[in-house]
């Protein structure tokens, strides 16, 4: 049995990454259980805000028990998509210290122009690149980069798979259209495009350029990301 809590910032393959793992068929999946206790704690005014706090765990002690208890539905492993910014202090990591800890990473000039599509205000605490590096020094474990799976998915996934010890399965590489029932209410905002996927899109191309006000953002998290690049897993 493996528990694996994957971290990453929004706009960052993250949500293709959990339905990959999904379609092994062996393997549960949670859609970032800690984001209704964010919103309630913080406030934030946050798409679809009323619907995630109506339907999703609002209490984060609960949250944090559940993630270390059983894996659900007697699944081999257990697949957890958390997004670093989520977790506030007080909210318990210490269920974290019995998972595999993995950080996924975008370059931040494409997770910025992907966010600003989705919400006219974008700031460092939404885009995660400092708490993602505190969390990383917190908890090591493999970095991968959604740059290098986009290139070669099979590949690219056969050796994340052998660095966190359970088997490479080819039906990782699709899924059905649609999403999958693990999906959080909000995914009717962010998930339209990996909802009409059916695999992982494939290489990306020249970074994007973007608006003048938001180069600030980029020049603050760039250290962050290259410094986690450093150790991303390469074939």
């Amino acid at each position: 049995m493996t528990k694996i809590a994957m971290w990453s910032g929004p706009r960052n393959l993250s949500t293709a990454m959990m339905y990959s793992f999904a379609a092994r068929g062996d393997c549960a999946v949670w859609d970032e259980p800690f984001y209704a206790p964010y919103l309630a704690e913080t406030g934030q005014d946050h798409p679809m805000r009323a619907q995630i706090l109506a339907a999703h765990e609002t209490n984060p002690d609960q949250v944090a028990a559940t993630c270390a208890g059983p894996v659900p539905e007697q699944k081999q492993h257990w697949y957890m998509k958390h997004m670093p910014h989520h977790m506030m202090d007080g909210f318990s990591l210490d269920w974290a210290q019995a998972c595999v800890n993995v950080h996924l990473l975008r370059h931040p000039a494409r997770v910025i122009a992907s966010y600003a599509a989705k919400r006219d205000v974008v700031t460092m605490d939404d885009i995660g690149f400092v708490q993602q590096h505190a969390l990383w020094k917190q908890f090591p474990g493999p970095v991968v980069d959604s740059f290098d799976i986009r290139q070669d998915p099979e590949n690219m996934l056969a050796l994340l798979c052998q660095q966190i010890g359970i088997s490479f399965e080819p039906s990782m590489l699709s899924w059905a259209q649609g999403g999958v029932k693990e999906d959080g209410v909000w995914a009717a905002h962010w998930y339209g495009a990996v909802h009409r996927s059916c695999g992982f899109a494939g290489p990306e191309g020249d970074l994007p350029e973007l608006a003048a006000d938001h180069r600030p953002l980029l020049e603050q998290a760039l250290p962050y990301y290259e410094d986690m690049r450093g150790a991303a897993l390469r074939l």
